[in-house]
């Protein structure tokens, strides 16, 4: 088979989750690429949808949250036939002579946008031989998941079965795979060499804080009321990704605690995440899923509210992570959680136990034996 990806960059998550998939199907010697399903509305739209998402999202979290609920209650926007829909289908043909030309005949999709795309694409072109597939990245049923028909519907978990079938879609093609992470966050090696291998002390402990690629959230709040908590034996490492901002920010208003490490973009997450006791984080669906294959226990923000309200309360079901409601809290919990070694043993087998095999093989092998 030769596989390709329609992702989007709408975030990192969608990326992330398309990169580990493309992992599996390399580490067979199978031919798989990635490209940004948007590109074939245009670039321009591409670049402008992407834009806006992350503005939105990094500066107004009630507008994102308002557009989502929107969603959820009036799913009809998505449907054939929309002002929505045609927007994302209008690259359809596009699409069809850049799969036709390359040969592809297995494509999967990390976002709902080109899976409607693909869908009308198949409508249009319904002699065209092809598996395909979505791969939800949040863990609940995003809205207008059912307006697209596709093969294989791959789910976080057997314990949201039942949500995303009330949403529309059909059980037979539901498959409980887990959201793909890369290898090396299951890695294991032990806490001392982790810390040593990213320049932390091993005697210390150390929190890793990070609310997505754009560093989103009440970051600088949160950091302002736990800087003073610390001891000398406790570290402090905040990755803002590509907010520069807040990195400036924050590299002003920490410089007198020598404890703290503030990053930017960074390109060793799961070894910064092998380094560490505890993450904080906003509940995006690609982060918690990493330090879950990681076993991180972790105190999550809920920063953007929308798709990751329900990553966060999937999370604090399952004894995964802890939360509150305000930056103070969110620090006081921090440090408690950090002193708390029966609490994050819990959290750590919790995690475990939802991690038996990765995700991206088994997507890898269930399209594999079906599509025969």
């Amino acid at each position: 088979m030769q596989t390709l990806i329609l992702s989007c960059n709408t975030g990192a998550g969608h990326n992330s989750c398309a990169q580990a998939v493309q992992e599996a199907y390399h580490s067979r010697g199978e031919i798989c690429n990635i490209t940004d399903s948007l590109q074939f509305i245009s670039e321009k739209a591409s670049t402008f949808i992407s834009n806006w998402h992350t503005r939105i999202y990094r500066h107004a979290p009630r507008l994102f949250d308002a557009g989502y609920q929107r969603a959820e209650s009036h799913e009809d926007i998505f449907c054939e036939g929309t002002p929505i829909y045609k927007l994302l289908s209008s690259g359809a043909e596009r699409m069809y002579q850049y799969i036709r030309s390359a040969g592809y005949d297995n494509i999967i999709c990390t976002h709902v946008f080109p899976a409607l795309a693909l869908t009308e694409m198949r409508r249009q072109h319904p002699c065209l031989q092809l598996v395909t597939s979505h791969i939800s990245t949040d863990y609940t049923c995003a809205p207008c998941t059912a307006d697209s028909a596709l093969d294989w519907y791959f789910i976080p978990s057997t314990s949201l079965l039942g949500e995303f079938e009330q949403c529309g879609l059909q059980p037979q093609k539901l498959i409980a795979s887990g959201i793909p992470v890369r290898q090396q966050f299951y890695q294991r090696v032990s806490q001392e060499a982790g810390k040593a291998n990213a320049g932390i002390s091993p005697a210390h402990q150390h929190i890793l804080m990070m609310c997505g690629s754009m560093g989103c959230g009440p970051m600088e709040e949160i950091i302002s009321y736990l800087c003073p908590y610390l001891t000398t034996e406790q570290e402090l490492s905040v990755v803002c990704g590509t907010n520069d901002d807040l990195r400036r920010k924050l590299q002003k208003r920490t410089e007198k605690y020598s404890q703290v490490h503030v990053l930017g973009t960074v390109n060793n997450v799961p070894q910064l995440m092998q380094a560490s006791d505890l993450f904080l984080t906003k509940p995006g669906g690609l982060s918690t899923s990493e330090a879950m294959a990681a076993e991180l226990p972790m105190v999550l923000i809920d920063a953007v509210a929308g798709c990751e309200t329900h990553n966060l309360n999937f999370f604090l079901r399952n004894g995964m992570a802890v939360t509150a409601n305000t930056p103070k809290a969110i620090a006081d919990t921090t440090i408690k959680t950090l002193n708390a070694p029966v609490l994050l043993s819990k959290m750590r087998a919790a995690m475990r136990s939802q991690t038996e095999c990765t995700a991206a093989d088994k997507i890898y092998e269930w399209i594999y034996s079906h599509a025969k």
